[in-house]
């Protein structure tokens, strides 16, 4: 399922979303897209390849910005899963397929940094997030849109 087909508020209806974030169309997207529309969104890589699925927008309430999306990954129909924290900045928007890229091999992504649904980090532990942004590759105050590190 992806952005437009959880869209209960008709945020996307007369939008057609661009293919890069320029101002053409109408609406908020794909800049700015609702949080409830993102849950259940697909993950690829760039191999084409599923990495799951979007289950939690995990935001910071200090800083008021989105820091990580909970994936979900493995298992069958929810039993075995394993979630990882992925950093918001390490992954982009691919609005032509309607899903979310992130450039991770799905060999390594096994090993990345996770945890099980009854069994979550703490996500304000400062090692526990210097090693989720050392797997990825970011940091803990990139800005995607600005393409560097913000105090």
């Amino acid at each position: 399922m992806n952005y437009e087909d959880r869209d209960t508020y008709g945020i996307y209806k007369s939008n057609t979303l661009p293919v890069t974030g320029s101002d053409v169309g109408q609406g908020p997207g794909p800049d700015l897209l609702g949080a409830n529309t993102l849950i259940g969104n697909d993950v690829y890589n760039h191999n084409d390849e599923n990495l799951g699925d979007i289950k939690e927008i995990m935001l910071d309430i200090r800083s008021g910005k989105v820091a990580y999306a909970v994936l979900s990954f493995g298992g069958f129909l929810g039993l075995g899963e394993k979630l990882f924290a992925v950093p918001w900045g390490a992954m982009t928007l691919d609005t032509v397929n309607k899903r979310f890229v992130l450039n991770v091999e799905k060999e390594r992504l096994k090993n990345a940094p996770g945890f099980d649904t009854d069994n979550w980090p703490d996500m304000a532990d400062q090692s526990w997030t210097d090693e989720v942004h050392s797997f990825y590759g970011t940091t803990a105050n990139y800005d995607p849109i600005k393409g560097k590190d913000v105090i």
